[in-house]
C-alpha cells in the first residue's frame, strides 16, 4: 500500500492518521458505532460529509481541519526540522531548563505544611483551655 495521500482524497487521510495512532479499523469502527467495512469504506471515500468528518477526528484525537490539511510531506518536514541533528535546522538548539530547584519547591512545600500544622494544633490547645476554664467554672 502506498504511503503518499492525495491531498483531496479526506479517506486516505483519515487512513494515515489512525495508522499514525496506532489505532485497527475495528477500534475506529467500534468507537464510531459501525462496522469494520463501514470504517473500510470510509477511507476509501474521496469526500465525507461534515458531521461523519467531525465524529471520525474526535475519535482520532484531532480536529476536522487537522484530517483537512493533512500532509505526510508536512510531517516528515516537520521531524525532519525538528531534529536535533538536522542540517536544515541550523538555528541554535534550545533546551528547556527549570528555572527553580525542585527541591526548594519540596522544601518549601514541606515548612507552609509544617507551619499549618503548628496552628491548627494551637488551634486545637485554646479549645481545650477553653473547654477546661468552662468544666472549671461549673
Amino acid at each position: 500500500m502506498s504511503t503518499v495521500t492525495k491531498t483531496s482524497h479526506i479517506g486516505r487521510k483519515i487512513s494515515r492518521i489512525r495508522e499514525l495512532r496506532g489505532m485497527k479499523q475495528e477500534a475506529l469502527a467500534a468507537e464510531l458505532g459501525i462496522s469494520q467495512q463501514s470504517v473500510s469504506s470510509l477511507e476509501q471515500s474521496e469526500h465525507i460529509e461534515d458531521e461523519k468528518l467531525e465524529k471520525v477526528a474526535k475519535v482520532l484525537g484531532v480536529s476536522k481541519e487537522a484530517i483537512e490539511n493533512f500532509s505526510e510531506e508536512a510531517i516528515f518536514n516537520n521531524i525532519q526540522n525538528n531534529y536535533e541533528g538536522s542540517t536544515i535546522n541550523a538555528g541554535p538548539t534550545v533546551h528547556h531548563q527549570c528555572t527553580f530547584n525542585p527541591l526548594d519547591k519540596l522544601v518549601e512545600a514541606y515548612d507552609e505544611n509544617k507551619k499549618l500544622y503548628e496552628r491548627l494544633l494551637q488551634a486545637e490547645k485554646e479549645k481545650v483551655a477553653y473547654l477546661e476554664k468552662l468544666l472549671d467554672k461549673k
